[in-house]
């Protein structure tokens, strides 16, 4: 039976998609509604940040509450099934993402994270967005 779960969630899990997510779209959608253009993933920088906009030399992350660990999110819940192995994933996914943001401001770059819940309500993100563009104009 623990065979056929572990299949399964491993199948489930191989379909989650690692860009174009909702999420990223909405943030996408946003940007562009407010008149700003940017470039997706670029591979060059480090973490390839999921949205850059050079002119503001800012690299945003949309993240996963789920997969990032978004702190105190309901969405941040880790499975009741080998929670070993969970935790240690987690963990190394918000290691790299420190490493990332880290590798990036030493180059000199603004680096913001949208967490998937903040992208459920359009206006506070549309909030979020400007502020963190004023604050890199």
């Amino acid at each position: 039976m623990d065979t056929v779960s572990n299949k399964t969630r491993s199948r489930m899990m191989s379909q989650i998609k690692a860009k174009d997510t909702d999420p990223e779209i909405k943030v996408r959608s946003t940007l562009h509604a407010l008149g700003y253009r940017f470039r997706l993933h670029r591979k060059d920088l480090p973490g390839s940040p999921d949205i850059v906009l050079p002119r503001f030399k800012l690299a945003l992350f949309v993240h996963g509450c789920y997969w990032h660990r978004h702190k105190d999110c309901p969405l941040a819940t880790t499975p009741s099934t080998n929670r070993e192995f969970w935790m240690r994933k987690f963990q190394a996914n918000v290691q790299r993402d420190r490493k990332a943001i880290s590798s990036l401001k030493s180059d000199g770059w603004q680096v913001g994270v949208i967490w998937e819940c903040e992208t459920k309500d359009p206006d506070k993100l549309e909030m979020k967005l400007i502020e963190m563009l004023k604050d890199n104009s």
